[in-house]
């Protein structure tokens, strides 16, 4: 194994439920996978190393030289949080004290390009995706432009936990959708304390990495529903 160029360890997270948990990559906001089983997590965010790094080449960063060779042995754990109702229900949506560390303005503004670059990759996978796509077994599941209204209500709602008042875009103002967007990143791009950013819950680390998993998770939905095959 001495010819991989994989470093070491990734540092890794984990947020447990009592039904579901989620895992994600320390330094890679975005790069997080859920799951019931939290022991298989690491072999899930080693699968996602190859649709991750479009986002990380987006932001213009360096990435594992081979995503496809990573294993779930590639990983180290780092911290365990305890999850919540959210966590069930298929969010990660516990703030772990690694969020809470200091951001300087430079790693602040890597994290706001890995933010920007989930978005890009969500652009471009609407884009190219059929307006209907594949339903689950029992017909459950949105068709594309309702899972664009999801995501920019979703963004809208995550704006306000940062501290910014922005009236929701329509799903498809483009505009306004570029504003709210452009606002969110001027503010994750600052260097912080690690306190909740605009006196509101959540610090710049765990806003990064909410933010960009739910465009990117959102993003390989589609793609992964735009195949009538499956």
């Amino acid at each position: 194994m001495a010819d991989r160029q994989v470093p070491e360890a990734l540092d890794i997270a984990e947020e447990v439920g009592s039904s579901r948990s989620f895992a994600w990559v320390v330094d890679w906001p975005g790069w997080c996978r859920g799951g019931r089983d939290r022991v298989q997590l690491p072999a899930l965010l080693a699968a996602a190393a190859a649709r991750y790094a479009p986002a990380a080449r987006e932001a213009g960063l360096a990435f594992v030289p081979d995503p496809a060779s990573l294993t779930a042995a590639d990983f180290r754990l780092v911290e365990t949080v305890t999850g919540s109702a959210s966590t069930d229900f298929g969010v990660p949506g516990s703030v772990a004290e690694l969020d809470r560390l200091p951001l300087d303005g430079r790693e602040a503004a890597r994290q706001a390009g890995l933010v920007r670059a989930a978005w890009a990759v969500l652009d471009r996978v609407v884009a190219g995706a059929p307006t209907e796509l594949r339903k689950g077994p029992r017909g459950g599941g949105r068709d594309r432009d309702r899972m664009v209204a999801h995501c920019v209500a979703s963004d809208s709602a995550y704006a306000g936990q940062i501290g910014i008042r922005m009236k929701e875009p329509a799903w498809d103002d483009r505009a306004a959708i570029e504003a709210l967007r452009a606002a969110i990143l001027d503010v994750l791009g600052q260097a912080s304390d690690g306190n909740p950013l605009g006196g509101r819950k959540w610090p710049a680390r765990y806003a990064a990495r909410r933010i960009a998993w739910h465009s990117l998770d959102h993003a390989w939905e589609i793609e992964d529903k735009s195949d009538p095959a499956g």
